[in-house]
């Protein structure tokens, strides 16, 4: 078996790039037989949710639907059915906490198990709740091109004309997939269960959900917690903040594996020899969600960046390509088609929002380029900046009708923020620019942790379960 293909295979067994919570249960999709006891195990859901059964592989887990308009004004008619998760009593102690999955693109029913193992504690004196958010899951946003070219990838770079069939394959729908319509359908699912507030936990772009609800609905949430941060105001698409941060893991990462030279200043070298800090950025955000201590026992990162700068590239040049290797992770799983319409409407652009047109975004976007600090990237180039997957899958991505703003700039309730310090896809100086204007935030910062530290780091979920049962 070649490097290539192990390459491939590890990072299609690793979780997304920005959206994870862990590993889905093994168990296969598909009605599980119930028993009477099983039957009388499960919690009741409310009458706004339709066809209660047992979740696939789950006898104390009930699932549902919700059915939502695809556009609340009326004018694109359509409805959509989000299938939901329901484990516990109605009356637990502590009410009900809502876990978003992240992306976006993936779904958030296959995760209850995880969430279960991680979060015991708190799951004894609460009721999970857990949603397929709208165009992922069984009802996914399928667009083959892109989702083999990029799947759960946010930092490989798509060709145009994977980008373009994708958004003209969902055409007008392609506008309803924006944050602020989960936002309506997280409303509706609240009525839904009856619940008068609750407690939200949101995953990397989970917190970008959990924040716009909680700007959009304050008195409706009892409490945040937040797990790898995304700006709320959408900014951060230039990814300066992990570019930059990438020299400080990889000098960590070397210093206590005694590598003995700096692989930042060898990537330094090799990106502005090469041009190809693109591929080399993608593959560090990949392996830090894999191992974010970058083990060079494990890929042999370290010492592939070193010797490329001494002049060997074949390395490195093999783990650049089989971390941006094609994908076979179906859409059900991580939806990169649902990815690309929610991000480009979502983010604040170079360029404006989506609604700009496409002919003007390779200026604006390249005059932002120029503006960034070559310091602040360092090790890479600037140029990275506009070159990886975020800014190339929505150059091409035709004017939409972007995300609706939240009403409110500010979280007022009791917020837990928690960040990696390894994490390299929402670095943790996000967390900490969402902290200063927190009133009520509390920030942790994980030693040794990077992305999802809930799933993937016991302090992580031990911070949690604490937070949540102050």
């Amino acid at each position: 078996m070649t490097f290539l293909t192990r390459a491939g295979t590890t990072v299609a067994a690793a979780l997304t790039a920005v959206a994870c919570v862990g590993s889905a249960p093994g168990a296969a999709p598909g009605p599980y037989p119930a028993t009477p006891s099983a039957a009388a195990a499960r919690p009741s859901v409310a009458r706004g949710l339709t066809d209660p059964r047992p979740c696939p592989g789950q006898s104390d887990v009930t699932c549902a639907d919700l059915t939502v308009p695809l556009d609340r004004t009326g004018t694109v008619p359509g409805t959509l059915q989000l299938r939901i998760a329901v484990f516990g009593k109605a009356d637990a102690p502590r009410g009900t906490l809502l876990f978003l999955t992240g992306g976006p693109g993936q779904p958030g029913v296959p995760y209850v198990q995880r969430i279960r193992d991680r979060l015991p504690e708190a799951l004894a004196q609460y009721r999970l709740v857990m949603i397929d958010q709208r165009g992922t899951g069984g009802a996914a946003v399928d667009c083959p091109e892109l989702q083999k070219e990029v799947g759960s990838s946010d930092t490989v770079a798509p060709t145009p004309g994977a980008v373009t069939a994708c958004a003209e394959s969902l055409g007008a729908k392609r506008n309803f997939f924006t944050t602020a319509d989960t936002v309506a359908d997280l409303e509706d699912l609240r009525r839904a269960l009856g619940v008068r507030s609750w407690t939200l936990d949101g995953v990397s772009y989970g917190t970008f959900t959990a924040g716009q609800y909680a700007l959009t609905h304050p008195h409706r949430v009892r409490k945040l917690v937040l797990d790898s941060v995304v700006p709320l105001d959408g900014a951060g698409v230039l990814y300066e903040d992990a570019l930059g941060h990438s020299a400080r893991v990889l000098r960590t990462a070397c210093r206590e594996q005694r590598c003995g030279f700096d692989p930042a200043r060898d990537l330094a070298t090799v990106v502005r020899r090469d041009g190809n800090g693109a591929g080399v950025f993608n593959l560090l955000v990949i392996a830090s969600i894999i191992d974010p201590k970058l083990d060079n026992a494990r890929f042999g990162i370290l010492n592939a960046i070193h010797a490329s700068a001494a002049g060997d590239r074949t390395r490195l040049d093999g783990l650049v390509a089989g971390f941006s290797a094609p994908s076979e992770e179906p859409p059900s799983e991580f939806s990169s088609g649902l990815h690309a319409a929610t991000l480009c409407a979502d983010s604040r652009w170079p360029w404006g929002d989506a609604s700009a047109p496409v002919e003007e975004r390779e200026r604006a976007l390249k005059r932002a380029v120029q503006r960034i600090r070559p310091a602040k990237v360092w090790p890479f180039e600037r140029e990275t900046a506009g070159a990886q997957g975020i800014p190339r899958t929505c150059l091409p991505w035709p004017a939409s009708r972007p995300n609706d703003a939240a009403p409110r700039h500010t979280l007022t309730m009791p917020v837990l923020l928690l960040a990696g310090d390894r994490d390299l896809s929402t670095p943790v100086q996000w967390a900490r620019d969402l902290a200063a204007v927190t009133p009520r935030a509390e920030l942790v910062v994980v030693e040794g942790a990077g992305h999802s530290t809930q799933s993937r780091s016991d302090a992580g979920a031990q911070q949690a379960e604490k937070f949540l049962l102050r």
